[in-house]
Formats: structure tokens, C-alpha cells, sequence
């Protein structure tokens, strides 16, 4: 009986014990694996590629544990050299690989770890594009075309071979999904994998993407341009005061004053309205009406044509017109157009524009532009492309965007074919990748995998607004152009639930084509 009670009550308890210390087992055993694994990495041969660490990482509060390699590449028989750093999370590895964008002349190398990436189980990898740091002086000297070759769309190109080798050979499968994410440079390096490695990826993120880059870099200087010419600068103060008005004036026309202006393509707000309006600064003279209508207008040539466009009337207008351009702008046009590191913007005349202007488009059109609407070879290969641009936008014109996507609805044969592999979404009221008065899009990334992996295309996008502590202010769907988030009726407006996606802008397309200011 004693022992009938023995085998009844503590079978199950051994069993359990043995089961405890048998799954110990296997996951040190794992770990064991993983990390000899990870070491082996080392040993890994690649064409053109060295591989200079990998690196055992344990897990922390913030990030699982995970394998690090850093890796470099060349491209002979240039003598440029592509850093790479991939990311391997060691035990919750969801199949997929990530790459990462950069911003401004960075091609996007992290020195920190991709911790909310490795959380999320993808394999991450970043680079700097063949140059360190910020600068755009990487331009000139010994190399320097072959640095912007691979800043242009070498470098991004190049990591993600290596990279998903590296991720194949640590992981043992040869097949697995493919992403890329990011945001101003990062959306213009995710359209350029698109446009030129179209098998690169399975879908595509890119937000308020810096695509036409040789046109928009030469506009960002245009109203600089005009108040240097005509002897007189716009207070800081009156160009506020000028978007506020704009914002004051054109918000009510999409059925709610909210601070947001929904029907962007109507909104014509003229600067001349505000002559004599006073200000901390002063009154708004004739001068500021005339420059501020400019700079909305965008730059033309000597002839009244259009050459880009202009900031909507809801972006701030401080980062690209207060006392010095956008140093992005500047460094642009010194290093890569001008060729010459003493070059002054100051010098500038309206020709001497026009011809940079032209020397910009024509020498890195090829190489940088970013303005290719023909994704065929990408939509056949079966990627799916998911762009957002926020109408507020200071820095990239937001129009940029718009223009790309009518071409390329054009190209790939009409709003129904485009649709069904690239979608734009526009946020109306949201900065450059984020802030301002609008909702910015949230999970992009997950709804492009849906879209890539369960065939589920984005109607919407979720926006959101948050404050300093990261609490929600409003949520609202961000529609795909040209449809925009229209009130119900019904719930608060605050929230999504009381918006839905419909209608056109305002006017025609013919009319919007003829008129797209």
C-alpha cells in the first residue's frame, strides 16, 4: 500500500522534476550552441567582406540576449570601406531580418543596440554607408565618388547581402522574410532597395522619405536666396505668425477646427492678408508678405517655371529660413554641387542659382535622386511598399512626395495597379518622421508585414499624438492620398473611431494639376 502511494503521489513529481532539469538542459544546451555559434561567425568568409567581431551579448533589461557582428566591405578595386553592424537575438528570432535606415549625410550605423527591434525578434542590421559621421564632406578628395556611389544606394545595397549571409549562416535557414524601415534618408535609402535591388526586400517603411534629393536640397535655399537678393530678412517672429495665420485660415475648411489642416490642397492662405498685422517683432511689412508668399511658392526659373516646390502652408518655416539655411542645404551644395569646401552661400546670385540648381539635378541624378517611378521589376518580385509623408514637414517639401506617387501611379498603369503593391499615406499636420499639431502613423512596419505575409493591405494608417510624457492626446486614421480622415458625426474627436477615410482633396485632378499650389 506504501508503496502504491509512493508511485501514485510521486511519480508525477519526479516526472516533473525530471522534465524541469531535462529543459534546463536543453536550454543551456541552446545557449551553448547559440553561443559557439555567434563565436563561429567570426570564421564566416564572404566575398569582398571581413568580419571583424561577433560578440556573445546576455540579456538585460532592455534587450535579449543576442549575437553582435561587425563586418566590413569593399568594392574593388575602389578602396572604400562599408561598416556594417547585425544584430541576432538569440532566442526569439520571429524569421525575419530588418534593415535600418539613416538620416541626413548618415548612412545610419548605430552605435547604440536596436533594443524595441530585438524585443520584436528581428534580426537588425545598420551601416555607414562607406563614411563616418554626419558631415557631407565625404564628398571630395581621393574616393570621394565612390563614397557617394555607396552613400547613394551602394552602401544600403551591399549591407543587406552581407548581412542576410550572416543572418543564414547563424540561424542555419536560407530563406526567411526581409524588411527595411526608416525615415528622411532612410525612406529615400528604403524607395532607392525599390528602385534598384527590387529583391532586396519583401516590403518596405518609409516615411516622410528624401526622395528628388537633387531638387529638393537646391529648394531648401530658395527662400534664403530671395531675402539675400533683396536686402531684407523676415523676422522670425512674422514667419510664425505667418503659419499660425495660414493654419487659423485653412484649418475650419475640412469641417473641424482642430489645429490641423485636413484639406492641405485647398488651403491658399496669401501672405499680403497679413500686411500691417503686428507682431513681437514688428509689423508685417509689404517685404515679409512678398518673401513669405516665395517661399511658399517654391523656386522657379528665369521664365516663371516651376523648379520644386514649396513648404505647405502649415510647416514651420524657422529651420530652413532663420539667420543660416539648414546646414544640411549648405554642405550640400558646397561639397557635392560646388566642389569646394570655402564655397559661401552668401556669394550667390539668382543665375549662379539657377546653375547650381541645374548641376545638382544633372551630375547626381543617377546616383542620389531617388526619383525612379518605375517599381515593375519590385512589384513583380512581390514586394509591398508603404510611404507616409506629414504635410507639416519643414525640411523635405512634402509636395516632393505627392508628385512621386502621381508618377508613379502613372507608371506602374493607374490608382488600382499602384495600390495593390505601394501605397502613400499622407498625415496632415505632422513634422518631418514625427511631431507637430497633426497624428503621426504608428506600427508602420507591422502593417507592411501583414500586408507581405497575410496579404492584408493598409486602408489605414493608426496616427497618434502624444504629449512630452508620452500620453495620447488624439488618435486618428492617417488615409491614403487622396482620401482624407473625415468626421462621422459620431464619438469623440479625439479618436479614430469618429474619422473615416473618403473623399478627394479639394478640386479636381485636373484642376489640382493645373493649379498645385
Amino acid at each position: 500500500m506504501g508503496y502504491r502511494r509512493y508511485s501514485y503521489l510521486g511519480l508525477p513529481v519526479l516526472v516533473v522534476m525530471l522534465l524541469v532539469l531535462a529543459h534546463a538542459g536543453v536550454a543551456a544546451a541552446v545557449r551553448d550552441h547559440q553561443a559557439r555559434s555567434c563565436v563561429n561567425l567570426a570564421a564566416l568568409r564572404l566575398a569582398d567582406t571581413t568580419i571583424t567581431g561577433a560578440t556573445v551579448v546576455p540579456a538585460t533589461r532592455s534587450a535579449p540576449a543576442h549575437c553582435t557582428v561587425r563586418l566590413t566591405v569593399t568594392n574593388p578595386p575602389a578602396t572604400d570601406l562599408i561598416t556594417v553592424a547585425v544584430w541576432l537575438p538569440a532566442g526569439n528570432w520571429n524569421g525575419r531580418f530588418q534593415g535600418l535606415g539613416g538620416s541626413g549625410f548618415t548612412g545610419g550605423l548605430r552605435t547604440d543596440t536596436p533594443d524595441a527591434e530585438l524585443r520584436a525578434g528581428y534580426a537588425v542590421a545598420t551601416t555607414d554607408t562607406g563614411h563616418p559621421g554626419d558631415s557631407g564632406s565625404f564628398a571630395l578628395g581621393a574616393g570621394g565618388a565612390q563614397r557617394v556611389t555607396d552613400f547613394g544606394h551602394l552602401g544600403i545595397h551591399r549591407m543587406t547581402v552581407a548581412a542576410k549571409a550572416v543572418v543564414s549562416a547563424y540561424y542555419g535557414r536560407t530563406t526567411f522574410r526581409s524588411y527595411f524601415s526608416g525615415c528622411s534618408t532612410g525612406g529615400r535609402q528604403g524607395l532607392m532597395e525599390a528602385q534598384r535591388y527590387p529583391a532586396d526586400y519583401d516590403g518596405i517603411a518609409a516615411a516622410s522619405p528624401a526622395i528628388n534629393w537633387t531638387k529638393f536640397h537646391p529648394a531648401q535655399l530658395w527662400g534664403q536666396l530671395q531675402m539675400l537678393i533683396s536686402g531684407h530678412r523676415v523676422a522670425p517672429c512674422v514667419l510664425t505668425a505667418a503659419t499660425d495665420a495660414a493654419i487659423a485660415a485653412c484649418d475650419p475648411a475640412d469641417g473641424l477646427t482642430d489645429g490641423i489642416i485636413g484639406d492641405w490642397e485647398g488651403c491658399r492662405f496669401d501672405a499680403r492678408t497679413l500686411i500691417g498685422t503686428v507682431t513681437p517683432c514688428g509689423a508685417v511689412t509689404a517685404a515679409d508678405a512678398r518673401l513669405i508668399n516665395a517661399i511658399w511658392d517654391g523656386p522657379r526659373d528665369s521664365n516663371g517655371a516651376r523648379l520644386w516646390y514649396g513648404l505647405e502652408r502649415d510647416a514651420s518655416l524657422g529651420p530652413l529660413h532663420d539667420t543660416e539655411p539648414f546646414f544640411i542645404t549648405v554642405e550640400w551644395l558646397r561639397y557635392f554641387v560646388a566642389q569646394n569646401p570655402g564655397w559661401d552661400w552668401r556669394t550667390l546670385t539668382y543665375d549662379r542659382y539657377l546653375r547650381l540648381f541645374d548641376q545638382s539635378v544633372q551630375r547626381y541624378r543617377d546616383v542620389l535622386a531617388t526619383d525612379d517611378p518605375d517599381l515593375s521589376a519590385f512589384r513583380d518580385a512581390g514586394g509591398k511598399v508603404v510611404i507616409w509623408h506629414g504635410t507639416a514637414d519643414p525640411v523635405v517639401m512634402f509636395r516632393g512626395s505627392v508628385d512621386y506617387h502621381r508618377r508613379l501611379t502613372n507608371a506602374m498603369g493607374g490608382a488600382d495597379r499602384t495600390a495593390a503593391f505601394a501605397r502613400f499615406f499622407v498625415a496632415p499636420g505632422v513634422a518631418h518622421c514625427g511631431g507637430g499639431q497633426g497624428a503621426t502613423p504608428t506600427a508602420v512596419l507591422d502593417a507592411v508585414v501583414r500586408w507581405v505575409e497575410s496579404g492584408d493591405a493598409p486602408t489605414h494608417l493608426r496616427g497618434e499624438r502624444t504629449d512630452s510624457a508620452g500620453r495620447t492626446l488624439l488618435t486618428r486614421p492617417v488615409c491614403p492620398y487622396p482620401q482624407v480622415a473625415m468626421l462621422t458625426g459620431r464619438g469623440p474627436v479625439t479618436d479614430q473611431r469618429s474619422f473615416t477615410c473618403a473623399g478627394t482633396p479639394t478640386g479636381t485632378p485636373a484642376e489640382r494639376a493645373r493649379n498645385p499650389r
